[in-house]
């Protein structure tokens, strides 16, 4: 699997370009899947319902299964936060994971800049970096892509990946 970040500061708009991205990798012919770093507490349970009441029971761990999805929740319970290596080891098999957050993991990384958010750059900080994507000009030495140019930065991390899939050919009508 080859894995590519994404990092860049709260507001900046990391979540909405890698929903622009994924599709278009998935138009290539790549299974994505995507690992998100929260810095929060977070809970995708219900108060209530069986799973949510089967963890404060005690659980260490509650699958929750259907036709359409499953999810397993596993509840730390003081065990430190596995970082992203182990995270990336209960992945199922594909072609590319993206992955939003984990700021300082050793991946290559797109940083996400606005400038008028007046924060300063990560990557001067971070050698990970390979690529800033912005919305305006940004005196780097690096590559910079333009924040709303998808097919571009798209382009870039399969290039930087070596997953230079074509996108599907389209049948097109033999008479023409």
């Amino acid at each position: 699997m080859k894995v590519f970040g994404f990092a860049g500061y709260s507001g900046t708009g990391k979540t909405t370009l890698i929903e622009q991205l994924i599709p278009r990798f998935v138009a290539r012919g790549l299974r994505v899947s995507l690992i998100k770093h929260a810095h929060h507490a977070f809970d995708i349970d219900q108060p209530g319902k069986d799973s949510y009441r089967h963890r404060e029971a005690g659980a260490g761990e509650v699958l929750i299964t259907s036709a359409h999805r499953w999810v397993l929740m596993h509840e730390l319970r003081g065990e430190s936060e596995p970082d992203l290596a182990m995270q990336l080891t209960r992945m199922s098999p594909c072609d590319l994971v993206l992955v939003e957050g984990y700021k300082h993991a050793s991946i290559p990384k797109l940083e996400i800049h606005r400038p008028s958010t007046g924060k300063p750059l990560l990557h001067p900080g971070d050698p990970d970096i390979v690529a800033v994507a912005a919305d305006a000009p940004v005196a780097t030495v690096l590559p910079v892509l333009d924040l709303n140019d998808y097919d571009a930065i798209v382009a870039f991390v399969a290039g930087r990946l070596g997953l230079l899939h074509e996108a599907p050919r389209v049948a097109t009508d033999p008479s023409r």
